[in-house]
Order: C-alpha cells, then structure tokens, then sequence
C-alpha cells in the first residue's frame, strides 16, 4: 500500500499534510513536496502553525490533492511520522523542491534580486 501510494505521491504536484492539534483536531494543508522511497519532503515557514503542531505530536497523514486542497474521490490516505530539519538539512530541502518546482525558483530569485526579508524556512520529512 505505501509503494503504490508512494508512486502516486512521486506523480502528484501537491499533497495534503493533515496535522493534528493537542485536542486530536485534525487539520490539513496542500504543500508543495519531493517524493523518495518512503519519504516526502516539504518546506514551510518555521513558526507556521503545521511546523507547531509538528513539534507537538509527529503524527501526521499525506493524501494526494490538488493546488487547493481537494482529496479526489478514493484517494488513499497514508498514515506517517513527520520531523522537521535542522538548519543545513533544511536549506538541502529548500534546494529539493526549487529543483523540482519552477514557481519556487521564480520566488527565490525574485527575493534575492530584489532583497527581499523573507521569514525563516524549515524542513519537514515525513517517513511512510
């Protein structure tokens, strides 16, 4: 099940990370992602709210989606444990994903030219 899954995610342009708040809520968030094996990597901001809930309980589940959020009818939803990087690891999955989404580069090129502050960036791998 996770190899097919992991298939689907490799083939997918965005996921939904489902995190869960200290009262069990769930709450799910369209990312950007590289699929390896049994992991997926994604960056966030690093006082976002996913990156808190993260921190609090690694329990987390990825669904294939699309741009907005919206899970397609029968579409598996694989349970996961989540860990956010450290500061090297994170600039490596920066690199990971503008490597395999144009409007990331696009974004990193256009702060750098026009020096731009932008927030902090963390790494998040979420194992399978």
């Amino acid at each position: 099940m996770v190899m097919n899954a992991g298939a689907e995610f490799a083939r997918s342009k965005q996921v939904s990370l489902t995190t869960y708040r200290k009262d069990g809520t769930a709450v799910s968030t369209p990312v950007w992602h590289v699929a390896d094996g049994g992991t997926l990597t994604i960056i966030s901001e690093a006082e976002a709210w996913k990156v808190k809930r993260i921190r609090n309980n690694p329990r987390v589940e990825v669904t294939a989606c699309d741009i907005r959020g919206k899970v397609a009818d029968g579409a598996v939803a694989v349970p996961g444990t989540a860990r956010v990087l450290g500061d090297a690891e994170s600039l490596a999955a920066r690199d990971l994903i503008a490597r395999r989404y144009i409007m990331s580069r696009v974004g990193n090129w256009l702060a750098k030219a026009f020096r731009v502050k932008r927030k902090p960036i963390v790494g998040i791998v979420v194992t399978l």
